[in-house]
């Protein structure tokens, strides 16, 4: 972090951190949209390959837009190091490639995003990376899934797109007793609402594409840790396969961190009061959302998270037929199954995000044919239970 604002207020981090002015004097930060960088000397040019000067080399793994962005991540999240990447999923990636080697295991929750699991079990399996999955919130079925050749615990809390809680100081404690790493997804809450790894976890990934962007322009993804772990071993993977940011989509997210902590708070107000009217509709029989006290683990989420985010998940008495129905007789919220967005969105997950889950999968996550997801944004609040209750009307 640089070190004049290491004891400002998170607000402040997130507008100022990392941005070093050229010497044109520039108020916002630069993009340096350039593939490579010129040397000084033939000697230079070694020193900088050899890793024995710092300094720019070529944009697949130094660029000083994407530097900027992932030191001020990295402040947020209160980590030594950040890497950039140019998807969530390539985030995930690189840690487990960076990270693991074959024959290791992965123990994982089962409530994570159906293409996390297809990369687990179609992808890393190809390089003898096995995983198991558990339910988030059982600690005992943690406990009995890690073997000896474990090597990474990994989860999203609050989950997608039940809003399931996970005890991050309980697995946290867990992993330690196992020399395992604690590596959390914390896409749904960002370092505004929730910080990981001062909850004892080892490593937090992001799919910047959601909330870090905030208004659905760019695809990014982010891993945040410490300076070996993630600043030399993820990074190393980074540097040699290229899962690499560009310049102006970092420009776009260091934009997005400007104003984070303000997105988050009104994307969690508005969530709360429409997940407490959802839950008066009759043709809802339950409403997932962790901020309602009707929550398993609202007391838990109250503890870890400043605020609860803006996805809610609920379930249509009539099925899959009432949700589709309800979902065409919208006007204008977005069916999409992007989140994070400014604009409200709509998705049916068990044939769009989870979708290529087998069933069991599926019913084992908790993603019934009747589940809706809302990903609530920033209009006005009454409008989007108005546009809801078209949809109610439809039933």
């Amino acid at each position: 972090m640089t070190e004049e604002f290491k004891d400002k207020g998170f607000a402040t981090r997130a507008v100022r951190v990392g941005h070093r002015r050229t010497p044109e004097g520039e108020q916002s930060e630069p993009i340096f949209p350039t593939s490579s960088f010129t040397f000084d000397s033939a000697e230079q040019a070694a020193a900088r390959f050899a890793g024995d000067e710092p300094g720019n080399i070529y944009s697949r793994f130094t660029n000083p837009t994407v530097r900027t962005f992932e030191e001020r991540l990295a402040a947020l999240e209160g980590g030594e190091s950040c890497v950039a990447t140019s998807s969530g999923m390539s985030a995930i990636l690189s840690t487990m490639m960076g990270l693991l080697e074959a024959g290791d295991h992965v123990v994982s929750s089962i409530s994570i995003f159906g293409t996390t699991r297809v990369l687990f079990d179609k992808y890393l399996s190809k390089f003898a990376i096995s995983t198991d999955y558990v339910q988030l919130s059982n600690l005992e079925q943690w406990r009995q899934a890690i073997k000896p050749e474990t090597k990474i615990l990994f989860l999203e809390t609050p989950s997608n797109p039940l809003n399931e809680i996970a005890d991050l100081a309980a697995l946290s404690a867990l992993a330690k007793e196992n020399d395992c790493l604690l590596v959390v997804d914390n896409c749904f809450c960002t370092p505004a609402l929730q910080q990981p790894l001062a909850l004892g976890a080892d490593i937090v990934i992001h799919s910047a594409t959601k909330y870090i962007d905030g208004q659905g322009r760019c695809i990014g993804g982010a891993v945040v840790g410490d300076a070996e772990l993630v600043g030399e071993q993820v990074y190393g993977f980074l540097r040699s396969a290229g899962p690499t940011m560009s310049p102006f989509n970092a420009w776009t997210f260091i934009k997005g961190l400007e104003t984070l902590d303000l997105r988050m708070k009104a994307h969690s107000a508005s969530a709360l009061e429409l997940a407490q009217w959802l839950e008066q509709q009759p043709a809802v029989s339950k409403v997932f959302y962790a901020g309602l006290p009707s929550h398993p683990q609202h007391e838990l989420a109250k503890k870890q998270q400043s605020a609860f985010g803006g996805i809610i998940a609920f379930e249509i008495r009539g099925g899959k037929a009432d949700a589709w129905k309800l979902i065409n007789a919208l006007e204008w919220l977005s069916i999409t199954a992007n989140l994070g967005d400014s604009k409200t969105t709509i998705t049916h997950p068990a044939t769009t995000t989870h979708g290529r889950l087998s069933d069991e999968a599926r019913a084992l996550s908790g993603i019934t044919d009747g589940m809706l997801r809302i990903s609530v944004g920033l209009e006005t609040v009454d409008d989007i239970k108005a546009d809801l209750s078209r949809g109610f009307a439809a039933l």
